[in-house]
């Protein structure tokens, strides 16, 4: 099943997770609270898309990238969690070369076209409050489409490199990935190959992501701030505010867990895998929660909803 020493990548047939390092009784909870988080998961994020889907006055284009984040939310959590699951009860804990292969690549896709759909979303913002009058006109269905399509290229593009330059090394000393899915960093671990073009190949995509990501975020906050401090009623600014807390949430979020995970120390592998915890289940969780409870609209939809089954029950 494993590779031998000094033998290439291309004989290795399966990986081992470690996983989570708890005692053994604890398992059963672990499981426990990975399933009842991964639910909820799956509860806010598809509820979320079906009110968007079948509610009419929220076929706007800030619903339209709200609905993309669920879907990638929901995504990325699947390709990770109930592997996760299956590893913590299971002895063997193995996962095989291609399913490794598939897990990070998929892994990457959907984390960086989440952080273009928000780069995204706060230019949606920025011209809802700063352009209002020519809203329909700049934020056109098509350039929705193209803005979500684009997302999803850079997470293509960027995934195909990670993946290219990761499984493209030999795995000559051990086969266990010490973490609960398969990342980049803890592959390298156990390479026996120099790994210094990895190191400079994610560095570089890390950037690229980032950089570009952030500047559109912060640029169209600094304009969304000015334009509202124009406004003369404390009512106007306050709904104009409103209708950005949620997406500055989410944002937060993501990038604070994000930098958590790979800002915590090397040499402290079970922080970081409670750090992709937190990333991996409980920022898609919290998604939905902070646009429904923050978002009149939404809410009203829930409303409408609910309303509906009491009457048909």
């Amino acid at each position: 099943m494993g590779d031998k020493g000094g033998d290439n990548h291309s004989e290795v047939t399966d990986f081992v997770l470690a996983g989570i390092r708890v005692r053994p009784e604890l398992h059963i909870l672990l499981f426990l609270l990975f399933l009842t988080v991964y639910g909820m998961v799956l509860l806010g994020n598809l509820s979320m898309i079906g009110i968007i889907v079948t509610d009419p006055r929220l076929n706007t284009p800030m619903y339209f990238f709200l609905g993309n984040l669920s879907v990638i939310d929901l995504a990325y959590s699947t390709v990770i969690v109930p592997k996760a699951m299956v590893n913590i009860l299971s002895q063997k804990k193995t996962i095989s070369f291609a399913g490794c292969v598939a897990q990070l690549f998929l892994y990457a896709l959907f984390m960086v076209t989440e952080a273009f759909v928000l780069a995204a979303m706060a230019y949606d913002r920025f011209i809802a409050i700063c352009n209002p009058l020519l809203y329909t006109v700049r934020m056109s269905r098509s350039l929705c489409i193209q803005l979500v399509a684009g997302s999803y290229l850079c997470g293509w593009v960027s995934s195909i490199l990670q993946i290219s330059v990761t499984f493209s090394m030999s795995f000559c000393a051990s086969r266990v990935i010490d973490h609960f899915y398969c990342d980049s960093n803890p592959i390298e671990k156990i390479s026996c190959s120099n790994i210094f073009t990895n190191k400079m190949v994610s560095l570089s995509l890390a950037v690229l992501i980032i950089l570009p990501t952030i500047v559109v975020i912060v640029v169209s906050y600094m304009y969304i701030v000015s334009t509202v401090l124009k406004i003369r009623s404390s009512e106007g600014r306050k709904k104009a505010f409103s209708t950005c807390s949620s997406h500055l949430g989410v944002v937060s979020l993501l990038y604070g867990t994000v930098s958590f995970v790979y800002l915590t120390p090397p040499n402290n592998p079970e922080l970081r895998k409670v750090a992709s915890v937190c990333y991996i289940l409980f920022t898609p969780m919290l998604n939905p929660l902070i646009y429904s409870l923050r978002n009149k609209d939404v809410k009203d939809a829930m409303r409408k909803v609910l309303w509906k089954k009491k009457v048909l029950l």
